[in-house]
């Protein structure tokens, strides 16, 4: 069964924690991205994981190998449940995120979730800035593929991708998916989107929903009406 992860996209901790209080025991998961994290630093992270949240730091580590390891080190040692590198990073880089993920782990602390980026959801084909470029959920495979083969424990992608991404690497590859609006909701900036039933029908083991419930007039019932879409699809 897929886990909702809610995007506390915030630019202060206040604003976030606000939220998250609001909707404590209508999802397992907060999501800390870049705004937030660079305004209030690893606290938000802390505080997050006091109200008894899991916390996925969005933060989309992309540089040489020695500071991505140094970076998801102290990532893990924030107490992040899940981080994020970029696939295009390469094998190194992963390699580096791997290594860096397993010198944070504290005794007795299960290991974090290391995923790779692929493609955001906010692309579609002509987004790319190269000539030639390829599909994006056709590049998103690729890469998921890759990421399989570098020792990654999944990746975030378009549900879009998620049916021949499973197919690929295998069931117990993880896909964290983005992009998610329930069908009342407008796309925004999202490009590759699908429902919340449709990503769970994909093989979607987490959906990341922000806008459409953190600026619903009713945040907490909005993320409970979306946890009960996913939990009825069978």
């Amino acid at each position: 069964m897929a886990d909702l992860v809610v995007a506390l996209d915030y630019k202060d901790a206040d604003s976030a924690f606000a939220m998250a209080r609001t909707l404590k025991g209508a999802a397992p998961w907060m999501k800390v991205g870049l705004e937030l994290f660079t305004a209030e630093g690893p606290k938000i992270v802390s505080g997050l994981k006091d109200m008894g949240f899991k916390v996925f730091l969005d933060l989309k580590f992309f540089d040489i190998p020695n500071t991505v390891q140094g970076a998801v080190r102290s990532a893990v040692r924030s107490g992040a449940d899940m981080v994020n590198i970029h696939a295009l990073g390469g094998e190194r880089m992963a390699h580096a995120a791997m290594a860096g993920c397993a010198e944070g782990v504290a005794p007795g602390q299960e290991p974090p979730v290391v995923l790779a980026v692929t493609m955001l959801t906010s692309m579609a084909a002509g987004d790319l800035p190269v000539d030639n470029a390829p599909d994006p959920s056709e590049m998103a495979l690729d890469l998921a593929v890759k990421a399989e083969q570098y020792g990654l424990n999944g990746v975030v992608c378009s549900g879009l991708e998620v049916e021949r991404i499973k197919a690929a690497c295998g069931a117990g590859f993880i896909c964290l998916t983005p992009g998610i609006r329930p069908a009342s909701v407008d796309a925004g900036d999202q490009r590759r989107v699908m429902t919340p039933a449709q990503a769970v029908r994909s093989g979607s083991d987490y959906l990341v929903v922000g806008r459409p419930i953190t600026q619903a007039a009713d945040p907490r019932g909005a993320a409970l009406a979306i946890v009960e879409e996913m939990d009825q699809v069978t």
